[in-house]
C-alpha cells in the first residue's frame, strides 16, 4: 500500500476554538480579529463567515458589508496554544506526531502495520478530537505516500474531509487541482509557469526532471517532480539565520512617540526569544510603514549580542535615523529583525572576554526568569507601553513558547 503519511489540517482553527469555548458562537459567522476596530483585518473566519466571502485578510469594514451578521471576537492566542497542546496529546494516543508543521497542521509517519488501517486510524483521530478536545474542533485528514501529497489531500475536501491518494492513483488524481492548490506554487510561480505554457496540473505532471528544474531555476523543481510522483524525500536540514517580531498599530497608537514605545517592547520580546533559542545576533534592523504606504528602514551591526540592553541601544540609534525621515507622520506598522544568528555556545570561548557583555547577559536572563515567574512586566527596561496589540501573536508557521506570553 505504501501510504506512509497521515496529515491533519484543522479547519478554520482560530475561529473553531472560539466557537468551542463560547457555545453562543457555534454555527454563526465569526471573524477573529487582533483589535476591535473596523479598520483591522480578519486573521481567521469560521466556515459560516467564509460562506459570505469573508476570509483571512479581509478588512472588517468590508467583511461586515459581505456579512451583516458577522460577529467579531478578539484573538486569544494563548488559548489557541493550549488547544494545540491538547490536540497533540489526543493524536498521540492513536499515532505519534512526526512533524508539527504549524499551529493547525501536523504530520504522522505511519508504520507498515498502520498503513493497512490508515482510514480506520483517521476516523479514530477525528472521533477522539471531538470527544476529548471539543465538538467544534474539526479537521481534514489526508493520507498519501509522502507528506507533501498528504497535505495536498487535506485541501481536496473541506471541512471535515478524509481523502487518500494511493500510488496507483498518481498522477491522475491530481489533475482536477489548480496549479495554486499545490504547496510551493504561489501567485508569482503560477505566473511563471503560465508564461512557459504550463496552465494545469496535468501538463505540470508530464514534464521531465530537467524541465522542472529549469522552470523553478533551482533544485526545488526536482523536489516538486518527486513530490508529485509520491516519492518520499528526506527533509532538508535548515539552520535559522534570523528572527523578528512585527506589529500593526491600532489607529490611536500611530504617533511617532507612542510607536517608539511599542518598538521597544518588540525589541524586548525578540531579545528574550533569542536567548531561549540559545542564539546571538550580529545584525539588527528596523522597518516601518506609514499610513501612506511609505516604507523606511535602518540597520546596525552588533557584536554577537543577546542581551536586551545592547539591542535597545541599537534600536534607539536606528529610531533616531528613521524619525528624521518620518517626521510627524503616522506609523502604521513596525518590524524588528535580528539576523546573522549563531549559536551562543560557539561564542562562549572568546580569547579576550568582554566582562561588561557577560554582566548584561546575566542581567537579561535574570529579568527573563522574574517575568516568567511573577508575570509580564514585573520588571522591565524603563517605561514600556502596555499595548494590547503588542502581546504575543501566532504566526501559522510558528507556535510561540508559553513563556512569550509573559514578555
Amino acid at each position: 500500500m505504501n501510504n506512509r503519511w497521515l496529515y491533519i489540517d484543522f479547519n478554520s482553527y482560530f475561529a473553531s476554538v472560539e466557537q468551542q469555548i463560547d457555545p453562543f458562537l457555534r454555527k454563526k459567522p465569526v471573524a477573529v480579529v487582533p483589535v476591535m476596530t473596523d479598520s483591522t483585518c480578519a486573521i481567521a473566519a469560521s466556515y459560516e463567515a467564509k460562506a459570505f466571502g469573508v476570509k483571512t485578510g479581509t478588512p472588517i469594514y468590508e467583511a461586515k458589508k459581505l456579512c451583516p451578521d458577522l460577529i467579531c471576537v478578539l484573538a486569544k492566542h494563548q488559548v489557541y496554544i493550549e488547544f494545540h497542546e491538547k490536540i497533540l496529546q489526543e493524536i498521540d494516543k492513536h499515532v505519534p506526531v512526526s512533524k508539527v508543521c504549524s499551529i493547525d497542521e501536523m504530520a504522522c509517519e505511519l508504520l507498515e502495520s498502520e498503513q493497512e488501517k490508515a482510514i480506520e486510524l483517521a476516523y479514530k483521530i477525528k472521533k477522539g478530537l471531538k470527544e476529548h478536545v471539543g465538538e467544534s474542533i474539526g479537521c481534514s485528514i489526508g493520507i498519501a505516500p509522502n507528506a507533501y501529497l498528504a497535505k495536498v489531500a487535506t485541501d481536496m475536501q473541506k471541512p471535515d474531509g478524509l481523502i487518500s491518494i494511493y500510488e496507483e492513483d498518481l498522477p491522475e488524481k491530481l489533475y482536477p487541482l489548480k496549479l495554486k492548490d499545490l504547496p510551493g506554487i504561489g501567485e508569482n510561480m503560477e505566473m511563471r509557469l503560465r508564461q512557459r505554457g504550463v496552465f494545469d496540473v496535468k501538463t505540470l505532471c508530464s514534464l521531465d526532471l530537467i524541465h522542472m528544474r529549469m522552470l523553478w531555476g533551482s533544485n526545488e523543481g526536482e523536489r516538486m517532480w518527486h513530490h508529485l510522483r509520491g516519492i518520499d524525500l528526506p527533509d532538508r536540514k535548515t539552520q535559522r539565520r534570523s528572527l523578528g517580531h512585527s506589529q500593526v498599530l491600532a489607529p490611536d497608537l500611530r504617533d511617532p512617540q507612542t510607536a517608539r514605545m511599542i518598538g521597544k517592547r518588540l525589541v524586548v520580546k525578540a531579545a528574550s526569544r533569542l536567548r531561549r533559542m540559545k542564539m546571538v545576533a550580529s545584525k539588527m534592523s528596523i522597518w516601518v510603514r506609514l499610513e501612506e504606504r511609505i516604507y523606511f528602514d535602518a540597520s546596525v551591526s552588533v557584536d554577537r549580542i543577546e542581551d536586551t540592553v545592547s539591542f535597545l541601544k541599537g534600536f534607539s540609534k536606528m529610531w533616531e535615523e528613521i524619525i528624521k525621515k518620518v517626521g510627524l507622520r503616522r506609523i502604521k506598522k513596525i518590524s524588528i529583525h535580528f539576523s546573522k544568528l549563531e549559536s551562543a555556545e560557539s561564542s562562549q570561548y572568546e580569547l579576550f572576554a568582554d566582562h561588561s557583555k557577560e554582566k548584561r547577559k546575566a542581567i537579561s536572563k535574570t529579568l527573563d526568569k522574574i517575568n516568567q515567574r511573577y508575570g509580564k512586566d514585573s520588571v522591565c527596561y524603563g517605561p514600556l507601553l502596555s499595548d494590547p496589540m503588542a502581546g504575543t501573536k501566532i504566526a501559522f508557521t510558528r507556535i510561540p513558547d508559553k513563556e512569550e506570553f509573559f514578555e
